[in-house]
């Protein structure tokens, strides 16, 4: 029988922060970033993490996902215990794709990578607003660096056309400042104008803001990145004190 190792490589963990104050923080990637060595993002989510002795705060743009999984899993290589962290849930739209994207290099198999689940936007948004994806839903990002605006086109149409609540991640930005009314556009070749749409705008911060609208009366110029879309299906409902629902089941 081989001998245990003396030494095994720690997990590199891949955390969400939620989408806005520290008490969406789970209890689980609190401990888990208190015990951390090296904490590695997005300079704001970084920012988040309080300074302690014994941590190295690691933090960088937000356009280099790749390049930061690939410094998380040096630094977990060499034995150092390490935290990449995101906003919302890391698994959507997240650093925890880039980090398996990364990791497929053979040189970081013997790397073990934790994913800890956080507060996604789309979760809180419908909180806030009732329980609009109490059915079926589907989540895209409109952002159109990292894929074309073809599939973008593509996905929307099959969305709508399957008559599905949509969460709308990315929908614009200082760059990108034509998108969602070529979505609306695409959505109102399936959909009623009356479709019930609601804006969440910075859900968890002293400036949040939440608003219920229609498809057709939807002002693509008032998004920005700081907002998250929901567009409801044929059957979401807005009730008399303005929350909005989806059924469980199809009318």
């Amino acid at each position: 029988m081989q001998p245990k190792p003396d030494f095994l490589v720690p997990p590199l963990l891949i955390v969400g922060l939620g989408p806005g104050p520290d008490s969406w923080i789970t209890p689980e990637v609190s401990e888990a970033l208190a015990g951390v060595q090296h904490v590695v993002g997005y300079a704001p989510y970084v920012n988040r993490v309080p300074q302690r002795e014994g941590l190295t705060r690691h933090a960088s743009g937000n356009t280099v996902e790749v390049d930061r999984a690939r410094l998380a899993l040096d630094l977990a290589k060499s034995g150092q215990s390490v935290a990449v962290v995101s906003g919302g849930d890391a698994g959507i739209f997240g650093m925890a794709a880039a980090v398996f994207e990364a990791a497929e290099d053979e040189e970081y198999a013997e790397v073990p990578i934790r994913v800890l689940p956080g507060l996604s936007a789309v979760q809180v948004v419908a909180a806030r607003a009732g329980a609009p994806i109490g059915g079926d839903f589907a989540v895209m990002s409109l952002s159109d660096r990292l894929k074309p605006w073809s599939l973008i086109e593509q996905r929307l149409r099959a969305v709508a056309g399957a008559d599905l609540v949509l969460a709308i991640y990315n929908p614009a930005s200082r760059s990108r400042t034509t998108q969602v009314a070529d979505a609306q556009a695409i959505l109102l070749e399936h959909r009623s104008g009356d479709t019930v749409v609601v804006i969440g705008r910075d859900i968890g911060r002293t400036e949040e803001s939440l608003t219920v609208t229609t498809l057709a009366e939807l002002e693509p110029d008032s998004i920005d990145m700081k907002c998250l879309l929901l567009i409801g299906a044929s059957n979401t409902r807005v009730t008399a004190t303005g929350q909005v629902w989806t059924p469980r089941f199809t009318d």
